[in-house]
């Protein structure tokens, strides 16, 4: 028997992808060039996207959110995917920094904070990555001293997603507590701290309209209420409790990168012709597109098993692990597949596959790379 509640999700995502669909065609999909020459999502798009409730899908109506969930954020997901348009990383400022603030949040923070963010008054990042550190988040070196007035942030992030828009940013520091230096999160708003610096938008292999920065910290001034929840020190605990999440993200984001990529390479090769019959016509190509519709369907069924243990809050660090290294891994395989497919044209940026397989790379490395989620499963072998 169909479940109702299932059943009632099921159509509010189809009628919430109807209205995402349409920003998209009328406000993304015209300016894509022009973003992607300019290294950045332009501030207008996401103030827009705020009042049409994009940015705030998950969040709680109270503060000013629709009130969805992981399944709902998955429209989006995917509809961006559709466009091969990550760059425009809502999907890190809903379901990645947002959640931060809702689950670890006081009621003031969540008031003050969580309607600034659906409404697109605020862009928001998460700083955890420093030059030294990567994946090793224990070993971060940015600080938080206390001080009579609350603390003094110092140090430095790097491969900041939304680094240059973001006005909200959740950093990572360490704090002296009684046990010796713990991580804590502390949510800084950029035009009250004195002393914080952006670097330059780094310029990347692929996603050229995804903001990526340099962040800097010198002797910034944060109020008492900047630490997230009210005690120093769980900061490595709230990261590794909403790293899941981001995980399952990153591994939707791969399943339908694949399937917009399957989409493309289709229909390139039934068109293109060679000695005679279209290129899809032989049994090489018409195998390949066969193993990766395989893969793409065995990912897809995997990733909404996963969510569906999310939404009932059953998903685990391992299977979210396990999840996105293996789906990212096979993506760029897919990708790189179809690439050749398209033979010189696949090389060729004016061609949506080149894009797709330079946006695909950074998959395998950030929320953890491939080689970090191999451990966390190995650890509980």
């Amino acid at each position: 028997m169909n479940n109702p509640v299932d059943r009632d999700a099921r159509e509010e995502c189809e009628s919430l992808r109807g209205s995402i669909r349409k920003f998209l065609e009328q406000e993304v999909t015209p300016n894509i060039d022009a973003w992607r020459n300019a290294g950045c999502v332009a501030r207008a798009a996401w103030r827009r996207a705020g009042e049409m409730g994009l940015l705030g899908i998950s969040t709680p109506t109270e503060y000013g959110g629709m009130g969805g969930d992981f399944r709902h954020e998955a429209v989006l997901i995917e509809e961006l995917g559709r466009i091969s348009f990550f760059d425009f990383n809502i999907p890190l400022h809903n379901a990645i920094v947002t959640p931060y603030i809702l689950h670890y949040g006081s009621e003031q923070q969540k008031q003050r904070w969580l309607p600034q963010l659906a409404s697109g008054e605020r862009v928001s990042a998460i700083a955890m990555t420093e030059p030294g550190t990567g994946s090793d988040l224990r070993a971060i070196k940015t600080n938080a001293r206390r001080d009579r007035n609350g603390y003094r942030l110092n140090g430095q992030k790097t491969f900041i997603s939304n680094g240059q828009l973001a006005t909200l940013i959740v950093v990572a520091a360490q704090t002296e507590t009684q046990a010796g230096a713990k991580v804590s999160l502390f949510v800084m708003e950029t035009e009250k701290a004195e002393g914080f610096s952006r670097g330059r938008n780094l310029e990347k292999i692929g996603a050229k309209a995804q903001d990526t920065s340099e962040l800097f910290f010198d002797d910034v001034a944060l109020p008492p209420d900047s630490l997230l929840g009210e005690v120093e020190g769980r900061g490595f605990a709230q990261m590794s409790q909403q790293l899941p999440q981001e995980r399952l993200l990153i591994a939707l984001q791969a399943v339908v990168s694949m399937e917009a990529a399957i989409a493309a390479t289709l229909a390139y090769t039934r068109e293109r012709k060679a000695f005679g019959r279209s290129i899809l016509d032989f049994q090489n190509s018409r195998f390949k597109m066969a193993e990766i519709k395989t893969t793409v369907v065995v990912a897809r069924n995997f990733v909404e098993t996963c969510i569906g243990k999310l939404v009932r809050g059953e998903l685990d660090a391992d299977t979210a692990a396990m999840a996105k290294w293996w789906t990212t891994e096979r993506q760029s395989e897919a990708l790189d597949a179809c690439l050749q497919l398209f033979g010189g044209y696949g090389y060729m940026l004016e061609y949506p596959i080149a894009q797709m397989w330079a946006d695909a790379r950074v998959q395998r490395i950030y929320g953890g790379t491939t080689e970090i989620m191999k451990e966390i499963i190995a650890r509980n072998l």
